[in-house]
């Protein structure tokens, strides 16, 4: 799936069984909330933080979709063509990063 077939797909969700998108706010707080979800996962699992047994059985790539899905109705409600989006801030991080990673003193092994 093509992020602009995602963004048609998650459209015609929200029109037919959403009824209508939520506020921009709320969908930013709902945001905020699917990330704070995924980190928790990543903290316990692969962090120093013990894992409850109640998290063992959360699924990590369910919760980043979660993540994806609410950020596509955000994009839908403001009008950005995230293709677009991301081909040009990967043009971006290119140009500005071009040598930057390879002279990092931190990332050598």
């Amino acid at each position: 799936m093509t992020l602009e077939e995602a963004q048609k797909q998650v459209d015609t969700w929200i029109q037919t069984v959403g009824v209508r998108y939520f506020s921009e706010l709320t969908n930013m707080a709902m945001l905020t909330e699917e990330v704070g979800e995924v980190a928790r996962i990543i903290a316990r699992r692969y962090g120093e933080q013990s894992e409850k047994e109640s998290d063992k059985q959360k699924d990590l790539g369910d919760e980043m979709a979660d993540v994806l899905f609410v950020l596509i109705c955000l994009a839908n409600q403001t009008g950005i063509n995230l293709t677009e989006a991301l081909e040009k801030n990967m043009q971006k991080k290119s140009i500005r990063d071009a040598e930057r990673h390879h002279n990092n003193p931190k990332l050598k092994n």
